[in-house]
């Protein structure tokens, strides 16, 4: 199938639609792997509308929607540490079923027991996931120099142990993997079935429009330096000097970066009337609040708001895939079973209160059902030295401004016990889950570790 990147084409009256073939980029018009982010904020209850939408897309009542939102935070957690702790055996983690079960896959049978001590479950890996990364990575590169034909897509699956390619035949993956120099046991070939496009049509999920032509929605506000607000939003979406109009339709930014194909992210500098706040739009329910950027596993909830669609629910299938458009080949998107159609592009992807990243392309629509790929956060925070908002008045500190800790017994690189105590910032929190600390996981930024006493 072709994958199409979504952008919605807008008449003056702001009505027109245009389609791009079977497949759209959700404009709908890639990345370095980071070491895991702690949450941001303590956890706090879901927002209504965010419930409301996995009821409706997932079949999870309110009560099994917070406790599959709550394990899947604790899975990430624990996931995050086992990484690090196994290295190059580390094949990869994924949650399972409403109850959020962490699977974590090693090629060292010897690390099962510290796999099932952290209190997840162990599963054998031919290939460790460094090993698999690697070999995508040079695919990556060979569509670089020359996007493959009948090819749309390939990406890292832990749970087969290979890189998968969607190819229309055999001899069109055979063909790309040899002109990659990817050794050939690492490939597992199935039959295309996905014909991804781009969807293009400050509250993450807003519409935005493009030089009067086109509308996208806005991803996440976002800060650079002390002063500047802005966005981040799906670079098919608009080039640098694209002038964006608001969904008031009154003049609101800039576009300052973009990238795409290869990535695709952008960001857009909003003028003064703008002030960013750290919410997804709710279409019609309360707005979501956004705490951090710890990114979801393979297997966790996710949820999308777009200028179209509105809130869409569905799961995250797989990290770090390539997808080719049209346009050219996308790389480090994360692949989604959520609907998205055109308009919907460069808006909110969201787990929990986890911000992920901006719609990018995709097959389907919210009608029958679709796939989605999102561009991931990170990378476009730093290729533009972006701050992500997670304070009510897009305050906060800027990217350059160091960290202060207010003292305790908690350090950083310490093995913790279930049930060990320490103090910070004055208070007393009790350990709940076995893990060593890392740079940022103070008690008070993972609820799913340690309880305040």
């Amino acid at each position: 199938m072709r994958h199409i990147p979504l952008r919605r084409r807008v008449a003056a009256a702001c009505t027109g639609v245009v389609a791009v073939g079977a497949l759209t980029l959700a404009g709908l018009t890639g990345s370095a792997t980071a070491a895991p982010e702690p949450r941001a904020t303590p956890a706090s209850a879901p927002d209504a509308a965010l419930l409301r939408a996995m009821e409706r897309d997932l079949g999870l009542t309110p009560a099994e929607a917070r406790q599959r939102i709550a394990g899947e935070a604790a899975a990430t957690d624990i996931a995050a540490t086992l990484k690090q702790r196994l290295g190059a055996s580390f094949a990869g983690a994924r949650v399972t079923g409403d109850g959020a079960t962490l699977i974590v896959a090693t090629t060292d049978p010897a690390e099962r027991r510290t796999i099932t001590a952290a209190g997840a479950r162990a599963e054998r890996a031919d290939h460790g996931l460094a090993e698999l990364e690697a070999a995508k990575a040079g695919l990556d590169a060979a569509a670089g120099r020359r996007a493959p034909e009948g090819v749309p897509l390939w990406y890292v699956d832990t749970t087969a142990s290979r890189v998968v390619l969607q190819a229309a035949d055999r001899v069109a993956a055979d063909r790309f993997a040899a002109a990659a120099g990817v050794d050939r046991a690492l490939v597992k070939v199935v039959r295309a079935s996905e014909e991804p496009r781009t969807y293009a049509d400050l509250r993450g999920g807003d519409a935005y429009y493009m030089n009067g032509s086109g509308r996208c929605s806005v991803g996440f506000p976002v800060k650079r330096g002390a002063s500047q607000a802005g966005f981040v939003t799906a670079g098919h979406c608009g080039t640098v000097g694209t002038t964006t109009t608001g969904v008031n339709q009154q003049a609101q930014g800039t576009f300052q970066g973009s990238t795409f194909p290869g990535r695709d992210y952008a960001w857009v500098a909003t003028n003064a009337n703008w002030t960013p706040h750290n919410l997804v739009n709710g279409y019609g329910n309360a707005d979501v609040t956004v705490a951090g950027s710890t990114q979801a596993l393979v297997g966790a909830s996710i949820c999308r708001s777009g200028s179209t669609t509105g809130w869409r629910c569905g799961t995250v299938q797989q990290l770090n895939t390539s997808v080719t458009y049209p346009q050219g080949t996308v790389s480090g998107v994360t692949r989604t079973s959520v609907c998205a159609e055109p308009g919907d592009s460069g808006g909110s992807f969201i787990s929990g209160n986890q911000a992920q990243g901006m719609t990018s392309g995709g097959s389907g629509n919210c009608s029958q059902g679709g796939t989605t790929y999102f561009q991931p956060l990170a990378p476009a925070l730093s290729a533009y030295g972006l701050t992500l908002v997670t304070g009510n008045d897009g305050g906060g500190p800027g990217p350059t401004d160091p960290p202060t800790e207010p003292g305790g017994t908690w350090a950083a690189g310490t093995a913790y016990a279930v049930g060990a105590t320490v103090t910070y910032g004055g208070t007393t929190y009790r350990c709940l889950q076995a893990h060593t600390a890392q740079a940022g996981w103070q008690p008070p930024n993972t609820p799913s570790l340690w309880q305040r006493v």
